[in-house]
């Protein structure tokens, strides 16, 4: 670095060894604290009157004094000490996250099963971050992110309808099946995995309100060649699975939603026939990113790599 002559400026290292020198009144004795030997801070001192152009100390037989430069030097010395500690400290913060808060959007599914996992991580790690979290429908989930109340979400998409946003950066998390549940009694309830032609004759439990799974209902039926009669709307899965286990319907559901299985319900696989949907980690694409939202993108994907063959 040059000041506004083209000269050096003093170099910090040698100006944190005067400033020591001063408090302590002892070559010797800030040495120690240093961690040098008297010598090698005696010539870094040496070094830094050359640079000042007059002297910095007078010796006497019981250590030193600064002179008037020195103790105008070190008076200066001290403010850029502490004003590079404060730097440390704040950088140290941010590397560490010892401090800071963040905000993430999800949605019911992945709140209720995939999402705690990786708070009981994020958290462990970073217990100083205050992380609050917001359950949403799709469009408040995207709101949310555009205008800064959320730093970061979890969205879902469909192959025949891909989330593109040229605002919004978005990054693969797992890919999750859909899954058939029966009643325990049911009779193909013995039955690892089936079709949709083996479901053509069902009854329908889905999701009130134009749910998305409505949609993955009838699209893979139609595939099939039938329309799904439906037979009950419910509110949320738990009622689904409620209304299943007692007989009123099949449901098709992302495997998600079973994390907290009924007793009296049956999961059955789609094989390779089942549609799948990617969950997504949401971001800005216009923003810098906060280390705090650095650090929750990092653990999420480790967690997904080890356990997205969960959801699959």
């Amino acid at each position: 670095m040059l000041n506004d002559e083209g000269q050096d400026l003093f170099d910090i290292r040698r100006l944190a060894l005067l400033l020591e020198v001063v408090e302590q009144g002892s070559i010797t004795a800030a040495a120690e604290l240093m961690m040098y030997t008297p010598s090698a801070v005696s010539q870094q001192l040496r070094k830094l009157e050359q640079e000042v152009g007059q002297p910095l100390l007078t010796r006497r037989s019981r250590g030193v004094v600064p002179t008037e430069a020195g103790q105008v030097l070190a008076g200066h010395a001290r403010k850029i000490v502490w004003q590079m500690q404060a730097a440390r400290s704040d950088l140290g913060q941010i590397a560490g996250l010892r401090r800071g808060s963040l905000s993430v959007g999800t949605f019911p599914t992945l709140a209720g099963s995939f999402l705690p996992i990786v708070i009981r991580t994020f958290k462990k790690r970073y217990p100083a971050i205050n992380l609050s979290l917001r359950s949403a429908r799709f469009d408040e989930l995207v709101a949310d992110l555009q205008s800064g109340v959320t730093g970061l979400c979890l969205l879902w998409d469909y192959p025949w309808n891909p989330f593109r946003d040229d605002s919004i950066r978005v990054t693969e998390v797992f890919r999750e099946s859909t899954v058939i549940l029966v009643a325990r009694s049911h009779p193909l309830a013995g039955r690892e995995q089936v079709s949709m032609e083996d479901l053509r004759n069902e009854s329908w439990i889905v999701r009130a309100e134009a749910h998305p799974v409505v949609e993955v209902l009838q699209r893979s039926a139609h595939d099939a060649g039938f329309e799904p009669e439906i037979a009950f709307l419910a509110n949320d899965y738990q009622e689904a699975q409620a209304m299943v286990s007692v007989g009123m319907g099949v449901a098709m559901v992302p495997k998600t939603a079973v994390a907290l299985q009924h007793p009296d319900v049956k999961v059955l696989s789609l094989g390779s026939a089942a549609p799948l949907r990617r969950i997504l980690l949401a971001q800005r694409e216009d923003k810098v990113y906060a280390p705090a939202e650095v650090a929750f993108h990092s653990t999420l994907l480790e967690i997904a790599r080890e356990r997205a063959g969960d959801y699959h």
